[in-house]
């Protein structure tokens, strides 16, 4: 079996299925696909220290741990993830705590670091043979509308090369050559941005509370996200357009401790900040997800914003879709699952879409003291009431929460 770092290394520059992007989507995809005997080459453009070590999300899903499970791939989220069922809530009001897991459909989250579940993904699909050409950018996907579509990139010293394939799978993001090819005549894209920054930040501290923490506050939104036992995802709203170098690290602290009222509810353990980054929430969604031998999945098909915490799995449960509908169609003819594809994954990114906007309705609040201000944070703070106290609000909450 060959391992390759480049295209140019093979005997052959065909594969039946071409994936493009080695995140989440692309290596379940590329694992799933190579498991049932299709002929498959993953390219990435980052070299494969920089994909085992891009941080991202942290919260899987039940029903992406139920995926993962059921092809063998969730080994390692076993042995070192956590599973994690509560939010803590603060605002003006006082704070209140939900144990998710005990509501709904009683389902948890496991919170294991996104960089450590595609370590897993990538390890596995390469020590099984699998394909995947590092350092190499696809530069577009020609011919989609055909039977052997062609992509063109750039290997890691700017020499182009190109690739022929059966089937396209986009899963490299929403700038990606997969999206970038797509005539704007065979899509729509919904798009709206919600007029919302967050400075996203990874700090080398130990969590400072046994749950997610999302704190309201007249400066801006908090946010606090356990990683592991030594490293916290934090965020704090920020003016749109900020540099995420503006604010030093004794700034992001303070404001920290006072957006989640650490004088009231304890102290925040401090460390370094590893990685900081500027998030703007922007809500994207592709119609549809095929344009002929190519499809999308993960960020090419669509982008929430993270406090729906849903990106990851999304991705996961796109390419399981994905894979059993392309195996359908090269091992027993059988384009069904195919032509359903894209109408199947809508339906989940829709409602996903749906709840990211409740939340981001329930955690932002415009800033001004005008009527039109007073009356929008009246409403957000009646809708965090609602969820302190209404049994039925919270159990909706749970399932929404934790479901994809």
């Amino acid at each position: 079996m060959i391992k390759s770092q480049n295209p140019r290394t093979h005997s052959s520059d065909t594969a039946e299925v071409i994936v493009l992007g080695a995140g989440p989507a692309g290596l379940v995809l590329g694992n799933l696909l190579l498991a049932s005997g299709v002929d498959c080459l993953v390219v990435e453009r980052a070299d494969r220290e920089q994909v085992q070590t891009r941080a991202r999300a942290g919260f899987l899903a039940a029903n992406t741990v139920r995926i993962l499970d059921r092809h063998g791939l969730a080994d390692g989220l076993h042995r070192h993830g956590r599973e994690h069922a509560v939010c803590e809530f603060r605002t003006e009001d006082g704070r209140f705590r939900l144990d998710y897991g005990a509501l709904g459909l009683g389902e948890r989250h496991t919170v294991y670091p996104q960089q450590e579940l595609v370590r897993d993904l990538l390890t596995r699909y390469l020590d099984a043979g699998g394909r995947i050409s590092f350092g190499t950018e696809a530069v577009a996907v020609v011919g989609a509308e055909t039977l052997r579509p062609t992509v063109t990139v750039h290997d890691t010293d700017g020499r182009p090369a190109r690739w022929q394939a059966r089937y396209v799978a986009g899963c490299d993001g929403r700038h990606g050559a997969a999206r970038r090819s797509l005539p704007t005549c065979a899509v729509r894209r919904h798009h709206r941005d919600h007029g919302v920054s967050w400075l996203g930040l990874l700090a080398e501290a130990p969590p400072s509370l046994d749950a997610v923490g999302y704190a309201v506050h007249g400066r801006g939104f908090a946010g606090h996200m356990a990683r592991t036992p030594e490293v916290t995802r934090y965020y704090l709203q920020c003016e749109r357009g900020e540099a995420a170098d503006a604010w030093s690290e004794q700034r992001i602290w303070d404001e920290l401790a006072l957006r989640m009222r650490s004088s009231e509810y304890g102290e925040l353990h401090r460390g370094p900040i590893v990685q900081r980054t500027v998030v703007d929430l922007e809500s994207d969604v592709l119609e549809p997800l095929r344009y002929g031998s190519l499809l999308l999945a993960g960020d090419a098909a669509s982008l929430l914003s993270p406090s729906a915490a849903k990106g990851a799995n999304l991705a996961v449960l796109e390419a399981e879709l994905l894979a059993e509908a392309l195996v359908d169609d090269l091992r027993r003819g059988d384009g069904t699952a195919l032509d359903h594809y894209s109408a199947r994954c809508l339906a989940h990114i829709w409602r996903a879409q749906a709840f990211s906007h409740w939340m981001i309705r329930l955690l932002h609040g415009p800033s001004g003291s005008d009527p039109d201000s007073l009356f929008h944070n009246s409403l957000r703070r009646s809708r965090v009431e609602s969820l302190r106290v209404s049994r039925s609000q919270q159990d909706w909450f749970a399932e929404q929460y934790v479901g994809v």
